[in-house]
């Protein structure tokens, strides 16, 4: 069964829930370029030593450096870190990205607050972090390399304390750094390719992975990402669902509610998967054929996509079951 990434992929966000009082004021960011020696010194050593927790699998040291807010809700976290652990013990670390947030001005916590990067006038990063209290912050950005399963793991940390102990995790985020053995650079490359022969459907899905592939959270911007995403909203098939509308497709006299579709490489190659609602999955010989049936009219209705994908996995979803997921080669949907 595939992994389904939540818009944000394996990207754990254990968030800071303290609530302060009422009206906000300014923010900054400080690039490392703009850091001090000692400042740039300080989150490298602190982001090694918590990135070295992760690759070792040390979900008990990784919690005694959390802030106590982030600690009690620890159990995303520790999931993302044993699954990671395996894919990276043998990895180089590399530091790729360290910023100094500064949100101490803030009177209270915001849904969600802005942190400029680069400079008033042209703007490098923009980071749009949601419900961060005031306070004294990090953002660092480490590639673990040199293995089979490259992976960035981003941390938000929070100042505290003095020494090593300064910089505490308050976030963390770790998701692959390549699909089907490709990177994102590769599928912007190829998303082009296919918008270039008019197969939008195949487009669509390979600047989706590549915009997931090249962020290192769901809420940095930059230019090279916003012209990603303009890129891959101007080949934007129609009908595609989005979180109110979900795509209608009839197939086998019944009429399919798709909620979501994305690429997933789990099974070492790059396939499409549909991710739909039905009422009953607990007949496994009748949802396998409901599931193939789907696949078959997707086809018919798009046969680019023999082009773009090894197969297709469909994962039904009903009311208070267990969902049922099967994934089929190309050329097996018949």
């Amino acid at each position: 069964m595939p992994f389904i990434r939540t818009k944000i992929g394996i990207l754990t966000l254990a968030m800071f829930s303290l609530m302060v009082a009422p009206v906000a004021v300014a923010v900054s960011c400080t690039t490392q370029s703009q850091m001090t020696e000692a400042e740039r010194n300080s989150l490298v050593q602190s982001a090694k030593s918590l990135a070295a927790l992760v690759q070792n699998g040390d979900v008990a040291g990784l919690k005694a450096m959390t802030i106590p807010s982030v600690a009690e809700r620890f159990d995303s976290i520790a999931a993302a870190v044993e699954s990671a652990s395996p894919l990276i013990q043998r990895g180089s670390l590399t530091v790729e990205a360290v910023y100094l947030l500064n949100s101490s001005d803030l009177k209270t916590t915001e849904e969600e607050t802005q942190f400029f990067c680069g400079g008033a006038n042209a703007h490098e990063v923009v980071l749009t972090i949601p419900r961060i209290p005031p306070g004294k912050y990090a953002l660092t950005v480490l590639h673990a390399s040199g293995v089979d399963a490259p992976q960035v793991i981003t941390f938000i940390l929070s100042e505290g304390g003095s020494g090593a102990a300064s910089w505490k995790l308050a976030g963390s985020f770790i998701h692959p750094l390549t699909s089907a053995g490709h990177d994102g650079v590769w599928y912007w490359n190829q998303a082009r390719e296919f918008a270039r022969k008019k197969q939008n459907w195949n487009a669509y899905f390979y600047y989706q992975t590549a915009a997931y592939l090249l962020a290192p959270v769901y809420f940095i911007s930059s230019p090279n990402l916003d012209k990603l995403l303009k890129e891959q909203a101007a080949v934007a098939p129609p009908g595609l669902p989005t979180s109110t509308q979900p795509m209608l497709v009839s197939a086998g006299g019944q009429n399919f509610e798709i909620d979501d579709m994305h690429t997933d490489s789990s099974l070492g190659s790059l396939d499409l998967v549909i991710d739909y609602k039905t009422q009953d999955t607990s007949d496994p010989v009748a949802s396998r054929t409901r599931n193939i049936d789907l696949m078959k009219a997707l086809l018919a209705q798009h046969p680019e996509l023999k082009d773009g994908f090894h197969g297709l996995w469909a994962y039904a979803n009903a009311p208070n079951q267990r969902p049922f997921a099967n994934e089929l080669a190309m050329g097996q949907i018949q």
